[in-house]
């Protein structure tokens, strides 16, 4: 059975600094015409670091959701940039450590049902410490949590990111 769906037109409503807004006429497998509301995202990268037992996580206000989360350190990438050298920078930049050797781990699809954004998920190996550099306008505090912690905190709900869930719990069947 043929579940593609074909690109009509692509039709672009609003562009902006992270993200464009398109409203695609679009033709279902079956030839039926139909509207597909597409949020085009150039992706991000995130990396996972456990040092001697324990995960860094960083925690930061998110405005859509209007409140604080705990994430492993991540970012949107530049367009055409590579996301192994993102996730480095994000590391970097959010931590202050700096990996030896990055592990791709897989990628995510955070929501697939309206974008095409990815999500690259790294684990760093061998992280050294050094001086963080957040972005402008970036605030954030860094946490050290013990792994079975960062992984009861999943269990409570208390880390509701998806990636940070998918990566510990990644981590965790890795262990097993």
């Amino acid at each position: 059975m043929n579940l593609r769906e074909e690109t009509v037109k692509r039709n672009v409503v609003y562009e902006g600094k992270i993200l464009t807004l398109r409203c695609d006429d679009a033709r279902l497998p079956d030839g039926k015409p139909c509207k597909r509301e597409i949020v085009d995202h150039p992706g991000g990268a995130a990396v996972l670091c456990v040092k001697e037992g324990k995960v860094v996580l960083v925690r930061q206000f998110r405005y859509a959701y209007g409140e604080e989360l705990w994430e492993i350190p991540a970012g949107k990438l530049e367009r055409g940039e590579d996301p192994e050298r993102a996730a480095a920078r994000e590391l970097k930049e959010e931590t202050g450590l700096s990996a030896k050797k990055l592990e791709k781990l897989f990628t995510l699809y955070p929501t697939p049902g309206y974008t095409n954004e990815k999500i690259h998920i790294y684990e760093a190996v061998g992280a050294s410490a050094g001086e963080s550099s957040p972005d402008e306008g970036e605030f954030l505090s860094v946490s050290y949590v013990p792994v079975e912690e960062a992984l009861a905190m999943v269990e409570r709900g208390e880390i509701r990111d998806g990636k940070t869930v998918a990566a510990l719990q990644s981590y965790a069947l890795r262990r097993r």
